[in-house]
């Protein structure tokens, strides 16, 4: 397979692609393509309607036997999945092979939220006040009174903030309003108030560094690493474990799975069942608690099923 075809075929799916993914998932589906041509290319195959379920559990095992990742064998997976829907589209390739082809079992590692107090404790250290302090304080507090992802807070835009909420745009670019706190509202007010003195005059982002622009993704991971230092916080912080805490704490007070699953911006309740570390006796607890007809007599204990 020329480079030219791989150009030409995979760079029109990226483009499309882009419209509703990250720069991140993008990069991420180039270098996967980019593997899966390379094998063809070594299998002496120059066109992709000969791409089938055979030849694609040849390439996931050889990557397999590179080293790679059960979890970069599936994001590799999906790459395909969503290049093949498109070559089915555009009539190069007669069907999707991609959902016959099973990828190794992810292990799931969940952030361990951190403790109440523990949290309360590292959010009400004091700054020094100034404006990138109150822009950091802001931040922390935002990300964990509304659970947000880390490229959801980073597109913020000033006019993406109401009274009580914010404005998001999810994953796969679906919108959604999810409520802000009072501690939360406060910290977004003090650093408006002086984010003039940071920011370049035509940005409309929320979030802006020392240079004016909108903060970069590797910045505010960097910046919370370095704050959990500065604040004697014993573990590490990234973006990702706010937002576990934040469901997690609000699961544990509220038990409302489904509001839970709404705040966050999961399109599947399973999602958030294994996000908050849920199992199915928490679940039908929870059910046998609450439903009306679920609740069982104690002279029901003993009836054969």
């Amino acid at each position: 397979m020329t480079g030219h075809a791989l150009d030409s075929e995979v760079e029109a799916f990226l483009a499309g692609l882009a419209r509703t993914a990250s720069p991140a998932t993008v990069g991420a589906y180039r270098r996967d393509l980019a593997a899966l041509a390379a094998f063809l290319e070594a299998e002496a195959i120059d066109d992709w309607s000969a791409l089938d379920a055979a030849l694609l559990r040849r390439f996931l095992g050889s990557e397999r036997m590179r080293g790679q990742a059960p979890r970069s064998l599936a994001r590799r997976r999906a790459a395909i999945s969503g290049f093949a829907r498109y070559l089915v589209a555009a009539g190069r390739l007669r069907h999707n092979p991609v959902p016959l082809v099973r990828t190794p079992r992810q292990p799931r590692h969940l952030p361990r939220p951190l403790d109440v107090d523990q949290l309360a404790r590292f959010l009400d250290t004091p700054h020094d006040d100034s404006p990138l302090a109150r822009r950091d304080q802001a931040m922390l507090e935002l990300f964990y009174s509304s659970g947000l992802r880390l490229a959801e807070l980073a597109a913020l835009d000033l006019g993406d903030l109401q009274p009580q909420r914010v404005r998001v745009l999810g994953k796969g670019g679906k919108p959604r309003q999810v409520p802000v706190g009072r501690r939360a509202r406060q910290a977004l007010d003090a650093w408006r108030a002086v984010r003039g003195q940071l920011a370049d005059r035509d940005t409309p982002a929320l979030f802006v560094g020392v240079r004016g622009a909108r903060l970069g993704h590797r910045a505010i991971q960097k910046r919370l690493a370095e704050l959990a230092r500065a604040r004697g916080l014993a573990e590490h912080l990234h973006p990702h474990r706010l937002r576990h805490s934040f469901a997690s704490h609000l699961l544990e007070s509220s038990q409302d799975l489904r509001a839970v699953q709404e705040l966050l911006g999961h399109a599947d309740l399973a999602t958030t069942q294994v996000y908050t570390r849920l199992d199915w006796q928490h679940l039908a607890a929870s059910y046998d608690a609450a439903h009306p007809r679920a609740r069982r007599r104690a002279d029901d204990a003993g009836e054969p099923s």
